[in-house]
């Protein structure tokens, strides 16, 4: 896992411009801590920083390879999981491999199989390939998304990086937001329109497209797509195919040769990730799989259940960590962390994300690297297999709009009153909306059901996920760590999708099917517990540390939030404990303490970036 960042120019010798891709590569040393290097040419300058997992000695990066009097330079972040079956392919076709590192596979693959490569890749990336005969680039990002890609135009310059941070390193980089980035950040925010960042000409790769940049412009181009089929596996089929993928997928996911481990909740998702790791580490090495949790001082004492968090997580912690004999670590935040830790994971996003979700997030991982580099992660199992809440609620299947973000008004009112004048929140999202559903394929033989949980699934699949995604990628790579996402592998997802909602919801159950599929495999209670999110902390002093944070803010009338947002509704926010917003801002967890936070992340962020406000 790494950063990457790159610019290209075809009417400007740049070869000499080394202090801004050496500046653009150092804003990544947190995402790619063991090692940095550069490439450079009269048309093209790439930087890369590295965290090494595979082939230490052999994987360095930039790596160029020659052929045919034509030489390629790759920079690379990510992993594929398919290594293995590509370097056969490419041995039988008379490749030579210095080292078993998967960078040498994917820039030879290229080489091979070249703008078709990403339908050989079973991954998660995001990379550059520079042709220095043709003055050609390609760049490419995985199936969703999971690794990151932003790029902008500017004066001849194609700039690009694996964080937005990369490209404000370039001169020739402004920073601003206008209408667009306004209702990005309050309609959409902390998600994000797939490709827009809220500031202006700076665009992201979307998930499943490349990239072509050479003398005759810009070429961009999706690569997968899922094909709605219609599902002919009973249900007993169905089940075994899932089992086989998900095992397939776990195994290929444990390769590395740093300590990897997993996240374990007790819920059903993080339990059959480390099921299947851990009989593979058994069988395979003898040695227990290394298990961490996370918590949060006084939770149990604190906790408040409601119908998004029902219980706790540690009685079923127990019950999987006896069952499988890991070898776990609990780790235990404190209230306060999460208030400081609120700055540095705004910096790991480069936007407001989701409050002390991020926070909490940041700071366990940074005391899981402590004892493991790798770990795999159950997420994106609620998305394909029908796992949220709103799959199920009246009101948010009937809410027209994104059911994780259905408080358009209190949003709207949240923007100062200049501002709501010319950025109308419900229109823009509302269009959004609109857009996205217009490519959400079905069949003619699919029930009404059938049919508006799949515009769910695609909905949730592909923004409310792409949050979530964003969420692990920047705050595990600010710690210089690595989660994977087995249930993201494409293969599961293209299975999933076609797999209709009566069987997905077996039994009237969120994930049904899965828990179905797992019965012999995980304990009776593990399969059948309800739902429950990431935990976020129920202790009273976060509110209390929070509020006294954001009232500090707001004592100071020249601090720049009171010039993007409402003031008087901030400090109702803030005199009713977050009650005046009467509604979630964001999903399940970011209720009033959590708005609170996002909006302190909102100043800090105005201040920390200073973007021009240009409507």
């Amino acid at each position: 896992m790494c950063g990457i960042a790159g610019i290209v120019n075809y009417k400007e010798d740049i070869s000499n411009d080394y202090y801004i891709i050496k500046n653009m590569t150092k804003t990544l040393t947190k995402r790619g801590p063991d090692e940095d290097g550069l490439y450079f040419s009269k048309h093209a300058n790439l930087g890369h920083r590295r965290l090494s997992i595979i082939d230490i000695e052999n994987g360095k990066q930039p790596m160029s390879f020659r052929v045919d009097e034509v030489t390629y330079t790759i920079v690379y972040n990510g992993q594929l999981y398919n290594t293995k079956e590509l370097r056969e392919v490419l041995k039988s076709n008379g490749f030579i491999f210095k080292g078993h590192s998967d960078t040498e596979v994917l820039l030879k693959a290229y080489i091979f199989y070249g703008k078709d490569i990403c339908k050989y890749l079973n991954g998660i990336f995001a990379f550059a390939i520079w042709n220095d005969k043709k003055g050609e680039i390609f760049i490419a990002r995985d199936h969703f998304g999971i690794k990151p890609l932003y790029y902008t135009f500017s004066e001849n310059n194609l700039i690009f990086g694996s964080e937005v941070k990369v490209l404000l390193q370039h001169p020739k980089v402004e920073k601003a937001i206008d209408k667009t980035g306004v209702a990005e950040l309050f309609g959409i925010g902390p998600s994000h329109s797939p490709g827009v960042s809220p500031f202006r000409g700076i665009e992201e790769l979307e998930s499943a497209h490349f990239l072509v940049y050479n003398k005759d412009g810009i070429r961009k181009e999706r690569y997968w797509e899922i094909e709605t089929k219609e599902h002919t596996d009973d249900l007993e089929t169905t089940c075994e195919k899932l089992r086989f993928l998900l095992k397939d997928s776990i195994e290929r996911q444990l390769v590395s040769d740093v300590p990897i481990g997993t996240l374990l909740s007790g819920g059903l998702d993080s339990s059959i990730i480390s099921k299947y790791a851990s009989d593979y580490y058994k069988e395979k090495y003898g040695k227990k799989l290394d298990t961490f949790s996370v918590d949060y001082v006084d939770q149990d004492k604190n906790f408040v259940k409601s119908d998004f968090q029902p219980n706790t997580d540690n009685y079923y912690i127990d019950i999987m960590v006896n069952y499988l004999d890991t070898n776990h670590h609990r780790i235990v935040l404190d209230t306060p962390e999460l208030v400081d830790g609120l700055e540095d994971a705004l910096v790991a996003r480069d936007f407001p994300g989701m409050a002390d979700v991020d926070s909490s997030y940041l700071l366990f991982f940074k005391e899981v690297k402590k004892d493991i580099t790798v770990a795999l992660s159950g997420e994106c199992a609620d998305e394909i297999f029908g796992g949220y809440p709103w799959y199920f609620r009246e009101d948010a299947l009937n809410s027209n709009t994104f059911p994780w973000s259905i408080a358009l008004e209190e949003r709207q009112n949240l923007l100062n009153p200049n501002i709501s004048n010319e950025v109308s929140i419900k229109e823009y999202v509302k269009e959004k909306y609109e857009q996205e559903l217009e490519k959400v394929k079905c069949l003619e033989t699919d029930t009404e059901d059938n049919k508006l949980h799949r515009k769910l699934i695609y909905l949730t699949s592909n923004w409310f996920m792409q949050t979530l995604l964003d969420r692990t990628d920047r705050m595990c790579m600010y710690n210089g760590f690595e989660v994977r996402v087995p249930f993201c592998d494409y293969r599961i997802v293209e299975y999933a999708w076609n797999i209709p909602w009566e069987m997905k919801a077996y039994k009237g159950r969120e994930k049904g099917l899965l828990r179905y599929a797992m019965e012999g495999l995980l304990p009776e209670e593990i399969i059948y517990r309800k739902k429950s999110p990431y935990p976020k902390t129920h202790n009273p002093n976060y509110l209390k540390i929070v509020k006294s944070k954001l009232s500090k803010i707001m004592e100071r009338e020249d601090a720049p939030i009171n010039k993007l947002l409402n003031r008087q509704y901030i400090l109702d926010i803030i005199n009713t404990d977050g009650k005046a917003f009467t509604r979630p801002w964001f999903g399940q967890l970011m209720t009033g303490p959590q708005l609170m936070s996002y909006l302190c992340q909102v100043n800090m962020w105005l201040e920390k970036y200073q973007p021009k406000i240009e409507l």
